[in-house]
């Protein structure tokens, strides 16, 4: 099995995949190299909406810690500039969903991911295109 961090340094993915937001939900993130990360959550009772579904917040927020880790992959910030994303399958309890970002674009200052939330028996759940811009500045001194 290939090391998770691959050719990012380890101490950026342990900041990575100590997000306090991720940690909270019970989000692992599972593997990270520049342009590619990827991520589980498994959806328990507390990640249920009112209609017994996974939370559209709760699936939304294994997007982004997604996009977090492969926007910042190359080891400089990057902040968020805009997120679409298209619920298209509910995730039920118990699922395991597996959240993967891949890089589309990048350029000095700007960069563009597409993630894709994919259950466990295959279906798609959500998929989000994602914007940042790209600072100069190191992860570790922002």
């Amino acid at each position: 099995m290939a090391d998770p961090h691959d050719d990012v340094p380890v101490d950026l993915f342990a900041h990575l995949a100590s997000d306090p937001l991720a940690v909270h939900l019970g989000i692992t993130l599972e593997q990270v190299r520049p342009g590619y990360a990827r991520a589980s959550m498994t959806v328990t009772p507390a990640l249920v909406n009112a209609f017994g579904m996974a939370h559209g917040g709760a699936t939304m927020a294994l997007l982004d810690i997604v996009h977090a880790a492969v926007s910042n992959s190359h080891g400089t910030l990057a902040i968020a500039q805009d997120v679409h994303t298209e619920f298209l399958a509910a995730g039920r309890p118990d699922d395991v969903l597996v959240a993967e970002g891949t890089e589309v674009h990048r350029s000095n200052r700007t960069a563009v991911y597409r993630i894709d939330a994919t259950a466990q028996d295959g279906r798609l759940v959500a998929t989000a295109l994602a914007r940042v811009f790209r600072t100069d500045r190191p992860w570790d001194r922002a």
